[in-house]
């Protein structure tokens, strides 16, 4: 009976299929409790139980893979602000502050190993190369608010251009990230009203009424940089 049962045993117990996402896990969870990024594939698989066939099914190196962390954390915002049933018919001022809210929450979340990544790689190249993924579905994000706005516009003159305001998302992007690297408030509040400022400021551009919202926000930046 026990040598019939163990045979039973070993024959259910099959390796679990591994996914994408467990490799992204093992990877974070890797450079948070060693400090240190892996120093090959192979010792990394081996470490995680896992074959470097395996990793090889997902990504090419970990340089992909970082990028894919990035290019995860956007889809997974993205997932979230769908699933609000009122988020379709938000504006797209209202549309962008879900999107960087949502993200902001998501870094929050991983805050340890986004500030890990990004301060192990103080040139300036290396840190967005990792980031050139997110920065693909960023501004396609944008292009999509404003193609939005320019289809509500019978004046051609009226209309925006794609490719400025894409851009400008791109940098109020990477502001935001700077700013919230470097917040120390209680739960990142001043992160929020950067967040805030900022998305008001670049829609109010767009609309031809910048200079009040311009002259808060700068008075903002001042505040904080020189605090």
């Amino acid at each position: 009976m026990a040598t019939a049962k163990k045979t039973t045993a070993k024959k259910t117990a099959t390796k679990k299929e591994i996914t994408r996402h467990d490799v992204i896990t093992a990877y974070m969870d890797y450079v948070l409790e060693h400090e240190k990024t892996p120093k090959s594939v192979y010792k990394f698989a081996k470490d995680n139980n896992i074959s470097e066939a395996e990793f090889y099914n997902f990504f090419g190196n970990f340089d992909g893979l970082r990028k894919d962390i990035w290019n995860t954390f956007f889809t997974m915002t993205m997932d979230v602000a769908h699933k609000n049933e009122e988020y379709a018919h938000f504006s797209n001022r209202e549309k962008m502050l879900t999107f960087f809210y949502t993200f902001f929450e998501l870094l929050t979340l991983n805050r340890s190993y986004v500030l890990f990544t990004l301060k192990e790689n103080q040139h300036m190249m290396n840190k967005m190369e990792q980031l050139k993924g997110l920065r693909k579905h960023v501004k396609g994000f944008a292009k999509e608010l404003i193609q939005e706005r320019n289809e509500n516009k019978t004046n051609i003159l009226l209309e925006r251009s794609e490719t400025i305001y894409s851009e400008g998302a791109w940098v109020q992007m990477l502001f935001l990230i700077k700013f919230w690297m470097d917040d120390d408030s209680a739960g990142f509040e001043k992160t929020d009203m950067a967040i805030e400022k900022s998305v008001n400021t670049i829609f109010d551009v767009f609309d031809n009424t910048p200079l009040d919202a311009v002259l808060d926000f700068g008075k903002f930046l001042w505040k904080e940089r020189m605090a």
